[in-house]
């Protein structure tokens, strides 16, 4: 079961990789493409006049997807922003309470998030929503990568729940907080 989970974990870090490099492709070769305008506009030569259309809708929804994709794996990395200070001081059971009461909060909310997004998704597929750009895309494809971030996300967080009833250490535990350290104490 752990090699499934940390495979769909990885998956979704994989995902959310290829939707930046395809942001990074369609906003190069938009660029290109303006260059090649004003090399040619420069020289006198007649433009090109292309563009890609609704170049900014799809990396506008590559960016969403990538973000929440990535969010699961993040997570288990130990990259999202925790406040430690708290439950670094309590220590003991007081702090292993406090963590557990705030992956529980955290995963209550995002199966919340995740639950009214798939009926958001259900919504724009019943009505036929679309984008407004001038490459019309039926807008529950966008919204089907939120979607599937947040569902990853969500059992990540149930995953990381019940390692922690169980008594297992955080799978998240001291990764990051080296970059609090105050190297004038030698930390």
């Amino acid at each position: 079961m752990r090699r499934m989970l940390d495979g769909l974990y990885a998956l979704s870090g994989w995902a959310a990789a290829l939707f930046i490099v395809a942001i990074a492709a369609l906003v190069a070769a938009q660029v290109s493409l303006n260059l090649a305008d004003k090399v040619l506009g420069g020289l006198g030569l007649p433009r090109l006049g292309v563009t890609i259309p609704s170049y900014a809708d799809f990396t506008g929804f590559f960016l969403a997807a990538a973000s929440f994709l990535a969010l699961a794996g993040t997570f288990r990395a130990g990259g999202h922003i925790r406040v430690t200070l708290l439950t670094s001081r309590l220590g003991g059971a007081a702090g292993r309470m406090v963590e557990v009461f705030a992956v529980a909060l955290a995963a209550a909310a995002t199966l919340y998030f995740t639950w009214f997004t798939g009926l958001l998704v259900l919504e724009s597929l019943e009505f036929g929503d679309m984008s407004s750009g001038m490459v019309a895309v039926p807008i529950w494809i966008p919204q089907s990568g939120m979607l599937a971030g947040l569902a990853v996300l969500s059992v990540a967080l149930i995953d990381e729940l019940s390692g922690l009833l169980r008594g297992d250490q955080p799978s998240y535990a001291g990764k990051g907080e080296d970059l609090l350290a105050d190297p004038a104490r030698g930390e």
